[in-house]
C-alpha cells in the first residue's frame, strides 16, 4: 500500500512532467489477485464510512479528473461499491449554467462539498476552471469578470490567482475537517483511441460516445500541459494530487481504494464514547427490554 502512495503521490515538493509516468504501470501488483484484494479493501473502507458517520467531525471529498474514456464512471462505480449510499453523494458536472457564471469559479463546487461524517465524489470538478478553460479560453469570457475583456487578457498572472484560490478553498476545507484526495486518472492517447472505437462499435456504448470528444482529442497536447501546470500548482501536503496509471482499469480500482483506505485510517476515527450518565441509560433500556 506504501508503494502505491509514495509512487503516485504529487506533493509540493514535486514538480512532475506526466511524460515520466507510465500509463499502463501496475506497480507490481498481479491482475490474478486484483477481484480478491478489492472486496478486501472495499470492506475496509465500508467499516471506516460507519466511523466516519459516527465520529461526525471529519468529510471526505474526492475528486476524479481525467481525459475522455479514462475510466472515472467505472472507478467509481467499483470503487464505492461497498459505501452506504447514504452517506455518500457523488456530484458531475457539466457545463456551468447562467446561474454560476453569475457567481465565483468556485460557487457551484462549495454548494456540493459533503458534510461532516459524508464522503463526497467529484466526476470533473473545480478544476475543469484550469484545464477545459485554459484550453478553450473564450469559455471564460462567459463570466463577465471585471478587467478581463478578450482572451488576450488571460495572461500568465490570471492563472496563478486561480490557483492561489484554489489552493486556499481547498487549505480552508482541510483547516475545517475535509480530507482532500485529487485523483487524475492517466490514460494513454492510444488507450483512449481503443476505447472510443468500442464506444462506436458496440452498439450498447453508444450512447458514451460524441463527436465532440474527436475535437477534445485534437487538443491532446494542450490538455497534458493544462495538467501538469495545474497539478504542480495546486499540489499540496493536505491536498496532495494522485497520478493514477488509467490503461488498465483493474490497477486503477486497486490504487484508488488503496489510497482512500489509507486516508481514511489517518484520520484517526473513534466512534463516539457515551458519557456515564447515558451508559446508565442504555442498562436501564436494556433492563425494561429483558422484563417484557
Amino acid at each position: 500500500m506504501e508503494n502505491i502512495i509514495k509512487k503516485f503521490q504529487i506533493t509540493d515538493h514535486k514538480k512532475i512532467s506526466l511524460k515520466d509516468y507510465d500509463t499502463a504501470d501496475t506497480a507490481g501488483y498481479d491482475k490474478d489477485d486484483a477481484d480478491e484484494l478489492l472486496a478486501d479493501m472495499i470492506k475496509q473502507t465500508s467499516d471506516l464510512q460507519n466511523e466516519l458517520y459516527a465520529d461526525n467531525k471529519h468529510g471526505l471529498l474526492i475528486i476524479f479528473q481525467a481525459m475522455d474514456a479514462a475510466g472515472k464512471d467505472s472507478a467509481i462505480k467499483h470503487t464505492m461499491s461497498g459505501l452506504n449510499p447514504q452517506g455518500c453523494q457523488v456530484f458531475s458536472f457539466k457545463q456551468p449554467t447562467s446561474e454560476d457564471y453569475d457567481h465565483d469559479f468556485l460557487w457551484r463546487h462549495y454548494k456540493a462539498l459533503p458534510e461532516r461524517g459524508r464522503i463526497g465524489i467529484h466526476n470533473r470538478s473545480h478544476y475543469e476552471n484550469v484545464l477545459v478553460t485554459k484550453v478553450h479560453p473564450a469559455y471564460v469570457m462567459k463570466e463577465n469578470l471585471p478587467g478581463i475583456n478578450d482572451v488576450k487578457d488571460l495572461d500568465k498572472k490570471f492563472w496563478e490567482h486561480r490557483y492561489d484560490s484554489i489552493r486556499d478553498f481547498e487549505k480552508h476545507l482541510t483547516r475545517n475537517g475535509t480530507a482532500i484526495i485529487k485523483f487524475f486518472l492517466h490514460v494513454s492517447k492510444d488507450e483512449q483511441k481503443e476505447r472510443f472505437l468500442k464506444r462506436i462499435d458496440e452498439a450498447d456504448k453508444n450512447w458514451k460516445f460524441s463527436s465532440a470528444d474527436i475535437e477534445e482529442r485534437s487538443h491532446w497536447a494542450d490538455y497534458q500541459e493544462a495538467y501538469e501546470d495545474a497539478i504542480n500548482a495546486t499540489s499540496t501536503p493536505n491536498a496532495p494530487w494522485y497520478v493514477i496509471p488509467a490503461d488498465k482499469k483493474w490497477f486503477t480500482r486497486i490504487a484508488i481504494s488503496t489510497i482512500m483506505l489509507e486516508t481514511l485510517k489517518k484520520l484517526k476515527l473513534e466512534y463516539p464514547v457515551l458519557p456515564a450518565i447515558e451508559k446508565e441509560k442504555l442498562e436501564q433500556a436494556k433492563q425494561s427490554l429483558e422484563s417484557e
